[in-house]
């Protein structure tokens, strides 16, 4: 749990770094993630040492050789600011260190490809690796949370049509697709991992016993977890995000999603859970052309979609985030990828969101799809809900609020027998899909919601006149009476 204290003592590492000379707030981020890392190659040192202590044997697979113990947390941590700097600066010090340590590290160091060390002075990394090192990060929920508050402070997200998005949403949309031991899970445009970091405290809650069998632990920690995100930056915070919520290898690629270059990508994800960025266009010459098969086009947002059921195994399943616009847009490729998911895939589910969502970064309407890759069409009713709150305010403080859907969305999706009755006045409803094919495919929320209309009665126009003239007849008498008061 992260507590107030444990809030404090981050924001405090947080203004070290901003009255230090760093200011953007993804490179404060990534430097930070460095040297978590370092301290969690100590910590797993330690744990083989004291392994290799009790079974009184070598240790097996050492991190650090005797010769690189001075580039262990422990031992350069309280060192003089000076012979710090020096460690992190020189030439074959611990950034080299971090490049090529290779399969020694192989979770974490095969991101690590162009990385820099940015910290400029001895005593802003002394400063700083004294206050991390007073952070009590024992535990995994702990270290989870605390990587998360970080993340929560990248103030510059929003642009390039790319949010964070809000960990309750995420939450909800794990709780909608309920992953299982089995699944593979990827999220294509995977920026700091949330939704895999979600998706797998799911799994450990669910199948907590499961989990002490080594092949579970195995395909969990190695093939469950999959991602691609073209940013080298955003790879190695999203890859310390996952092994701080204790997925110590994930499956993450730098490459862009939309590519040809992507070729891991397809058919080999049973889940995918994903909020693409929805701004702007793309070179049409530089999207792999199967994807283009689906959808001809250069938006960001309809490429996804088609690159999601790329990737999707048959019978596999999506909860994805897309601008309004997907829903009810008239040009030719909206219409053609609302075609693909209802008349030759399983499309389940819309649930339609505030426009405050994703404030401060942006007020644009949203809406989660939900579908299944059947290749063969399946579509029989949709679900639509109107979500109107979040939990949060609506403003661009999102500050706590006691109106929340969101319990009420999950509980009502898990039961749609109970859906059928229910009128299309009602916050959730069933629509045929000839319905919507008769309504050209128009998934907007608005079009199959029916809104009852209150009636009110007002006075005529007359009697209206007469309680004016009273009033004034009333004022009048009143105005007297002060000026009466003043002679």
């Amino acid at each position: 749990m992260l507590t107030p204290d444990l809030k404090s003592q981050i924001d405090r590492v947080w203004e070290a770094f901003w009255t230090g000379g760093l200011s953007n707030p993804l490179t404060v981020i990534e430097q930070m993630t460095y040297l978590l890392f370092i301290r969690r190659l100590d910590e797993l040192q330690t744990q083989k040492e004291q392994k290799a202590n009790l079974l009184k044997q070598a240790i097996e697979a050492p991190i650090f050789q005797p010769e690189e113990y001075p580039l262990r947390w422990s031992r350069f941590k309280d060192s003089d600011p000076e012979n710090m700097f020096r460690l992190f600066t020189r030439e074959a010090g611990m950034f080299d260190f971090l490049r090529n340590s290779g399969n020694r590290s192989a979770a974490f160091t095969k991101y690590m490809k162009g990385a820099t060390f940015m910290i400029p002075t001895p005593r802003l990394l002394s400063q700083v690796v004294d206050m991390l090192s007073n952070i009590d990060m024992a535990d995994r929920d702990t270290k989870g949370d605390v990587y998360e508050y970080l993340l929560s402070k990248i103030a510059s997200a929003g642009q390039n049509g790319q949010f964070r998005t809000p960990r309750h949403i995420i939450r909800m949309m794990v709780d909608m697709v309920q992953p299982t031991l089995e699944d593979v899970i990827c999220d294509p445009s995977a920026g700091t991992c949330g939704f895999l970091t979600v998706a797998g405290e799911y799994v450990r809650e669910h199948y907590e016993k499961a989990l002490y069998d080594d092949a579970a632990m195995l395909h969990f920690q190695r093939d469950m977890f999959m991602g691609t995100e073209f940013d080298p930056t955003m790879i190695r915070i999203g890859a310390m995000n996952l092994i701080l919520h204790g997925i110590e290898n994930p499956q993450l690629r730098d490459v862009d999603a939309l590519s040809e270059a992507n070729t891991d990508f397809s058919e080999k994800a049973s889940l995918i859970l994903a909020n693409p960025p929805f701004k702007g266009s793309l070179d049409r010459e530089a999207v792999d052309g199967k994807i283009l098969s689906v959808v001809d086009s250069k938006k960001t947002e309809l490429l996804f979609l088609a690159l999601i059921l790329k990737g999707l195994k048959l019978g596999g399943r999506a909860a994805v985030i897309v601008p309004d616009g997907v829903l009810f847009g008239s040009s030719k490729a909206h219409l053609q990828i609302r075609k693909e998911l209802i008349d030759h895939q399983k499309l389940q589910a819309i649930v339609s969101m505030p426009s405050g969502v994703f404030k401060p970064y942006a007020g644009v309407s949203t809406a989660v799809l939900l579908f299944t890759k059947t290749n063969s069409g399946g579509t029989d009713q949709v679900w639509f809900y109107d979500m109107k709150a979040d939990g949060y305010s609506l403003d661009d403080k999102r500050q706590s609020i006691e109106a929340n859907d969101i319990p009420d969305i999950t509980r009502r999706f898990r039961d749609q027998p109970a859906e059928a009755a229910r009128l299309r006045t009602d916050r959730s409803f069933l629509v045929p899909v000839q319905e919507i094919r008769d309504n050209k495919y128009d998934l907007s929320i608005n079009r199959y919601k029916e809104v009852v209309y209150e009636e009110k009665t007002y006075a005529a126009p007359a009697e209206i006149i007469r309680q004016i003239e009273s009033l004034d007849q009333e004022r009048a008498v009143l105005l007297n009476e002060l000026k009466g008061l003043l002679v």
